[in-house]
């Protein structure tokens, strides 16, 4: 038996859910457990989103009594696996469907998806998929329907009995309600994070949007250019440049966040990357910056290994340190997350200086002392803005 009071309670508890900011996945555990104790003879059941993100094209949790919830991401080129191809999930979802249901034990089961047969060969005795659809234009065009699906799978002798079906289609309504609140919030981080950096879209999102919201901070400063750029995308044309001028700032911007930078900018085709230096202690930030280079040179020297390479892509690279300023700036309506001071020029001009002495990474002073047994000095220059010549090192490889 069901016991609808209980029920009550989960329905509150879920609308409770879509007020806060829960991780869906933990909220969908705890949800299965919560109807479980209700009486729901619930031992398998799947939660499935599409979402917004430069990454994922969908995202699952399948949660069982015995591991609990189960996440799981596919990217934008896993949408078309036999598993996927032949579950009864996509056939409720390409073909509009309400729901599904098949019978699994007994002398009527229905054996004709190969879920259907693994189940069976498990001991479960009935599963049913339901469709919730939504509005969230942000990911409509591209996924068509919005919402959720949910499958759920029981291993009673006689399976979900009418009451115990009713119960789910209530619940899963309010299980949508929640999962869309949490899923929008979601989708507006993604959205913040990959055009202004994690940093940059946490501020932002945390409410630094008016016009000259910011803070100063001492940095590391990396700004990386194409050289050529010009002439190579004349040669490739529009579409074949794109792939060039990605692969580049997979090597440099990439390498940037994987030693825990952040972008700040693409400039044309250049890199704007800054580390941060917290508590006033250079070194971590300078050596991130310093091994985000050489993992740069690395891809770099890759890249013009492979046989498509036929432009050989070089590119200058800078780092410099001070004080600069981050936040918001631009017009009042339309801003941009940034870091703008002398630090900056002079890593944009340092780059410059690697076509005309012959290197393609410039360090300043401060930085070239983390790396003194691989620098060389390559002489005093005078940078625009600044008052005095400033001493340049060449990184080697």
């Amino acid at each position: 038996m069901v016991d609808m009071a209980e029920i009550d309670q989960v329905e509150d508890w879920l609308i409770g859910q879509a007020l806060m900011n829960p991780h869906v996945p933990t909220m969908f555990g705890e949800l299965c457990e919560r109807l479980r104790a209700c009486g729901l003879p619930i031992d398998r059941v799947v939660l499935a989103w599409a979402t917004l993100h430069p990454l994922i094209n969908a995202e699952t949790v399948v949660w069982e009594p015995q591991t609990g919830p189960k996440h799981e991401v596919f990217g934008h080129d896993q949408v078309d696996t036999d598993t996927w191809m032949q579950s009864p999930m996509r056939k409720v979802l390409n073909e509009d469907l309400p729901g599904l249901r098949r019978r699994l034990s007994g002398g009527n089961a229905e054996l004709d998806f190969p879920l259907c047969h693994d189940l069976h060969g498990q001991g479960f005795s009935d599963y049913l998929v339901l469709a919730t659809h939504f509005s969230m234009p942000a990911i409509a065009e591209k996924h068509g329907n919005t919402g959720i699906l949910v499958s759920w799978a029981s291993k009673a002798e006689d399976g979900f009995s009418p009451e115990q079906v009713n119960a789910i289609e209530y619940i899963q309504k309010r299980l949508a309600i929640s999962t869309r609140a949490n899923l929008e919030a979601q989708i507006t981080r993604n959205v913040a994070e990959t055009y202004l950096g994690k940093w940059a879209g946490s501020r932002v999102l945390n409410g630094q949007i008016r016009h000259g919201d910011g803070q100063r901070l001492n940095a590391v400063i990396y700004f990386s250019d194409i050289r050529g750029s010009t002439r190579i995308a004349e040669d490739l044309g529009p579409d074949r440049y794109l792939q060039f001028l990605n692969s580049y700032f997979q090597a440099t911007a990439g390498s940037i966040l994987d030693h825990g930078g952040e972008i700040l900018d693409f400039i044309g085709d250049a890199v704007l990357g800054v580390f941060p230096i917290e508590a006033g202690d250079l070194q971590p930030a300078a050596l991130q910056a310093l091994a985000a280079a050489d993992m740069s040179r690395n891809r770099i020297a890759k890249l013009n290994r492979q046989p498509a390479a036929s432009h050989g892509l070089k590119a200058g690279i800078a780092l410099s340190v001070g004080e600069v300023m981050f936040g918001n700036i631009g017009v009042p309506n339309r801003l941009t997350f940034s870091v703008i001071g002398q630090t900056v020029h002079a890593a944009a001009r340092i780059e410059a200086l690697t076509k005309s002495v012959g290197h393609d990474t410039l360090l300043t002073q401060e930085i070239a002392h983390f790396a003194i047994d691989r620098c060389h000095p390559v002489g005093s220059f005078d940078l625009n803005g600044f008052s005095s010549p400033r001493p340049l090192f060449a990184l080697r490889e």
